[in-house]
Order: structure tokens, then C-alpha cells, then sequence
């Protein structure tokens, strides 16, 4: 199923969408959504549907879930925790996703539910954008959640020669290791299983991605100890609230070149907008829509 060969909503069309997350009450996903849509002559009314308000977790998603086909939702985006648990709950899922396994944007149609994956294309884009022409030939992803499996795949599609990945729970980093070798070649993508060890990948690495929660207002802090970074690395952050995290001005203080999560929470929204809608948005609009917004928000 592809949401873009359904017809374009008219002119003065409603669409009600919403975000499924913990802790999404800043989020300026909405306010992409909703100014876009103005722009365009549409009318896009963008729910939060935070588990921390209603005291919910991921366990509530078939509820959820349920319940935006029943008031009519058009499609959710699905935020940190739910971005691998609300699979199993799907019809169909896009190749991406699939590969991806995890899923950040949920279209509701003729009974079926269709997940997609806009972190991956998301991230890559602002990566392109912001950190062109770096070197790619050992990377260090920190995070192999529902974001980090995203942005691991982009790493790839961005010509990442090899991908050591870190994650508390280190059998998920080896889970996610065995998806990318399988997908782009044994050998490619390595688990780190402790700290001693991602002492010695980052120090031999040319970039460090940041894929976990860490550095949110809701999660202060740094990922990693602040003594592992060196200048020759360049540090990419998918977290946007703060646009200025911990990492990243730790990491600009001893010379690195860095990215800010803004362009991955953009851009997901871009390819979101046009699966919901069928329309495709200006994307440079939407960047002056994030940009304009106060910086005391949180990300998707």
C-alpha cells in the first residue's frame, strides 16, 4: 500500500493525526504539522497522546491504537518506547520498516494499519545536510533502540564502511549488529559488549551518533564519559530538546564538528506529512516552521 497514490485531500480538508510517546508534551512535531497544512489549505488537527499523562505504557498500545480508528485518525506518529512494540500490531509495514524493525509513523486506512519508518530517511537527510563530506570509514553508534536501528540503516545508506554499536542492554546491540550484516554485508556492523571497549572503538573512530534519550530535559547528561571524545571525531545527535545538549556542547568545546538533532526532527516530519496527507510539503518551510519555535521544547 503507498500512501501517495491515494487522491490529494481537498482544499479545507480535516486530517486529525496524532504522537504516541512518554514525555511528548513539548513536542514541536504538532506545530510542523499544523502550519504546514495551513500553508497548504489544509486543516491538520495533530493530538499528543502521552503515556506519562495518562499513566499508560506500552502495553496500552492496542487500546490506543483502536481507538484513533474508531474517532477517525488518519495516522500517528509513535514515539520512544513504542517504536518496536507497536509492530506486532500493524497489517503491513513499508520496506524500511521492515528492515528496520521499528516503526515511527502509522497510517490508518480502509481498516489497515501501514507502518513506516521517516527516522531513517529523516536522519540521513539532515546528515547530508549538516556534516557533508566527513569521514564515514568507522562509526560509533551509541543506542540500538527503535531511533539507533533507524539510524544505524542510514548510516549505511550514507557510505558508513563499518558501524560499532553500544547499548546498555548489550544483546540488543548484538540483535541490531546481526539485522545490519544481514542487510549490508558480514562483517559491517560489530556489538560493543562493554565500556572498556567502546573506550577503544571511539577512540579509533572518525564519528559517534547519539541514538538514546540521554541529554533530553526529561534525561540529563552525557551518553559517555566526556574524557572518551576527541577532536578528530564528528559527534551527530538525534535528541532536539535541548537543540544544545550536553554532548554536543562538550563535544564543539574540544573542536569536533557536530550535528544537531534538528534536521532528523524535521525531515521525519516532512516524509510523515506527505504519508498522512498524500501532499507533499515545502520542506524549507517546514525548517523555518522548527526554527521559529521557542527553544524550550522536546523531541520525537
Amino acid at each position: 500500500m503507498n500512501a501517495l497514490s491515494r487522491p490529494a485531500p481537498a482544499v479545507g480538508t480535516s486530517i486529525l493525526v496524532g504522537l504516541i510517546g512518554a514525555g511528548i508534551q513539548a513536542s514541536r512535531t504538532p506545530a510542523m504539522h499544523e502550519r504546514e497544512a495551513d500553508a497548504l489549505g489544509l486543516r491538520c488537527i495533530y493530538r499528543l497522546i502521552d503515556l506519562d499523562r495518562l499513566g499508560l505504557g506500552p502495553a496500552a498500545l492496542p487500546e490506543l491504537l483502536s481507538g484513533a480508528e474508531r474517532m477517525g485518525y488518519t495516522g500517528l506518529n509513535v514515539t520512544y518506547p513504542c517504536k518496536q512494540a507497536i509492530i506486532p500490531l500493524l497489517d503491513e509495514l513499508s520496506d524500511d520498516a521492515r528492515a528496520i524493525g521499528a516503526v515511527n509513523t502509522v497510517v490508518l486506512k480502509d481498516g489497515r494499519r501501514v507502518g513506516h519508518n521517516t527516522d531513517c530517511s529523516g536522519f540521513a537527510e539532515g546528515f547530508r545536510r549538516g556534516l557533508a563530506g566527513v569521514p564515514m570509514d568507522r562509526v560509533v553508534l551509541l543506542g540500538a533502540g527503535g531511533a539507533g536501528a533507524a539510524v544505524a540503516h542510514a548510516a549505511f545508506h550514507l557510505g558508513t564502511g563499518r558501524l560499532d554499536i553500544f547499548d546498555a542492554d548489550p544483546a540488543r546491540a548484538a540483535l541490531l549488529a546481526d539485522q545490519i550484516n544481514a542487510r549490508f554485508g558480514g562483517g559491517r556492523a560489530m556489538a560493543i559488549p562493554d565500556r572498556e571497549i567502546l573506550r577503544a572503538a571511539v577512540a579509533a573512530a572518525d564519528g559517534l551518533i547519539h541514538a538514546t534519550p540521554t541529554g533530553m530535559a526529561k534525561f540529563p547528561g552525557l551518553p559517555l564519559p566526556a574524557e572518551m571524545l576527541h577532536p578528530r571525531l564528528w559527534v551527530a545527535e538525534i535528541v532536539y530538546f535541548p537543540l544544545e545538549t550536553e554532548l554536543l556542547r562538550t563535544a564543539r568545546s574540544i573542536g569536533c564538528r557536530t550535528l544537531d538533532g534538528g534536521g532528523m526532527a524535521v525531515f521525519q516530519a516532512v516524509d510523515a506529512f506527505r504519508l498522512f496527507t498524500g501532499v507533499s510539503p515545502d520542506a524549507e518551510r517546514i525548517r523555518a516552521h522548527f526554527a521559529s519555535m521557542d527553544a524550550g521544547r522536546s523531541a520525537v
